[in-house]
């Protein structure tokens, strides 16, 4: 608490940005007196209760502490933060006793607001200084108090003002539309949920901020400072209860399972509802629906806390950007509701901490989403190289690595043009077994793989068809022959030295159907029976063309 009123003292020193701060003093408004009967008595006035402490209804604020020879042939402007209120009257008085009057009703009021919804008025100039002023403010609902944040400044610090909180604003539109254009091309290739979400909480985000900064009453100067109003509060809840949507699918689903999920939907609702009533029913009772839309900014804080144990009990990856990205917008939101519950005093930084707080947010919450998108773009491939091997595994024969029966049948039937198919079976492999042992024997099997696959051209296919029986086929124009792979393999050196040898049997014709590989396996078969009844360690090929 001591760091918030540090915080909100110092910014109250720099109420509008510029210019000099002024005290008032206020008194419930007594229609009978006149602008000269009230200035003629200050002490009628309270300049020690809180303005917002009295309730909603119609006051007189005055002002007769003000700065020596204000005005005094030269222009100055009175300025001081919109707040929700009906009309008013603005006087002041001259050193000399003349009483000019400003007269506001909430359309004319539009005319006067610049950059950071402050209300800006200007006096007459004359010679005389301005001694005091007074305000006669009609239907103020007094929600955070009736002339907040008041001071006087000089027309070039006005527009220094305006420059300054423009180029803020300008940046964060410019901010806004840049985020908003990169997550939804990202979205559009990527879809995910959470892109979508933070699309609609940046773009209200940026509404909120042209609502609030007072370029709304710029560009639409016609239109009510009430209606504005309304529109800030819309766009905010929406805004919040956008982001409500972001945490739930950003996060894993395992975070928001259960009641947290329940609660998350509840507070959403609930600000979406407050602020319905803000705008339907706040000239009703401003005060008392400005109280619900701060409670409901209450329920959606409190997300925030059972949001992150749960993240952090169950590990979740997300949690650290989360924390980052979150905590300047829930720190300066926790201040926004204690200045609306007046636990703290008016702050025209607090007031505007928005802006600031969701630019921070905004920036981290991209960063954040990039984190994400690497994170699923990992598990994406980390699935398709599991897909791959799985695929791989039901295709390859796990012992060599070879393409097995099916998938051996399934890349070769089609194949344009004859083809050249070669069955090599390995001699005597039971005895090969029996001497050097299974394991030996699987390395033999191994070793032939190997052969093979130095024996053949590109785009041949290779494969174990079972046992010690192997299978290659390759385009009958390729220049590999029966005893070119026969040759291949008596070159290869086995395990324990061992003598291993085999026997070839080939044909050539078409592959188009699977009558024809019936037709071919068939002849290759039979010309590797003749192989090994020649005395193996030969190569025979089929005598009829299967073509033919």
């Amino acid at each position: 608490m001591g760091l918030l009123l540090i915080l909100t003292a110092q910014a109250q020193a720099q109420a509008g940005l510029v210019g000099t701060p002024i005290s008032t003093c206020i008194a419930p408004m007594q229609q009978a007196l006149s602008p000269q009967q009230l200035f003629a008595a200050p002490r009628r006035f309270d300049c020690t209760t809180r303005q917002s402490s009295l309730g909603s209804g119609d006051f007189d604020v005055i002002a007769t502490r003000l700065p020596a020879g204000l005005g005094r042939g030269s222009p100055i402007v009175v300025r001081y933060s919109s707040v929700w209120q009906g009309r008013s009257e603005i006087y002041a008085r001259y050193a000399d006793g003349e009483i000019a009057r400003i007269a506001l009703d909430q359309h004319s009021l539009s005319r006067h607001i610049q950059l950071g919804a402050v209300a800006e008025v200007a006096f007459p100039v004359r010679q005389q200084a301005i001694v005091a002023l007074l305000w006669r403010v009609h239907d103020a609902s007094n929600t955070r108090g009736i002339v907040l944040g008041p001071s006087v400044a000089t027309p070039a610090q006005s527009a220094r003002s305006n420059l300054l909180l423009g180029s803020v604003y300008a940046g964060f539109a410019g901010l806004c539309l840049a985020l908003v254009v990169q997550n939804l091309a990202l979205w559009r290739a990527l879809r995910y949920r959470f892109q979508l979400a933070y699309c609609v909480m940046v773009a209200t985000l940026g509404i909120y901020a042209f609502s609030s900064s007072g370029a709304f009453a710029w560009a639409f100067p016609d239109v009510s400072n009430l209606d504005r109003i309304r529109v800030n509060y819309a766009t905010l809840a929406i805004a919040m209860a956008a982001a409500l949507s972001f945490a739930r699918s950003f996060f894993e689903q395992r975070i928001f399972a259960g009641w947290l999920g329940k609660l998350a939907n509840a507070s959403a609702a609930s600000i979406l509802v407050a602020a319905l009533g803000f705008v339907l029913f706040a000239p009703v009772n401003a005060m008392l629906f400005d109280r619900l839309f701060a409670a409901s900014n209450i329920l959606v804080l409190t997300v925030v806390i059972p949001t992150i144990v749960r993240a952090y009990t169950q590990r979740s990856d997300y949690l650290w950007v989360f924390a980052i990205a979150w905590a300047a917008p829930v720190v300066f939101a926790g201040l926004r509701v204690a200045n609306n519950l007046h636990l703290a005093p008016y702050s025209f930084w607090i007031d505007h901490s928005t802006i600031l707080a969701m630019t921070f947010e905004a920036l981290l919450s991209s960063l954040a989403i990039s984190y994400r998108i690497h994170l699923l773009s990992r598990e994406r491939d980390h699935a398709r190289e599991q897909e791959v091997a799985a695929r791989l595994l039901a295709a390859t024969d796990p012992l060599t690595g070879l393409l097995n029966r099916r998938a051996f049948l399934e890349q070769g039937l089609g194949r344009a043009g004859d083809q050249l198919l070669i069955l090599a079976d390995i001699d005597h492999f039971k005895h090969v077994n029996e001497t050097i042992g299974h394991d030996g024997g699987d390395e033999v099997l191994r070793v032939f793989a190997r052969a093979m696959r130095a024996s053949v051209p590109d785009g041949s296919l290779i494969a174990r068809l079972g046992g010690e029986e192997f299978a290659i086929l390759a385009p009958a124009t390729s220049t590999l022959s029966a005893m070119e792979v026969l040759d291949t393999l008596r070159t290869q050196r086995m395990p324990f030295d061992l003598t291993v040898t085999a026997s070839i049997g080939a044909c050539t014709g078409p592959l188009l159907t699977e009558i024809d590989w019936k037709r071919m396996y068939r002849q290759a078969d039979l010309a590797l029976f003749e192989a090994k009844a020649a005395g193996r360690d030969r190569a025979r090929h089929a005598r009829i063309d299967v073509a033919a």
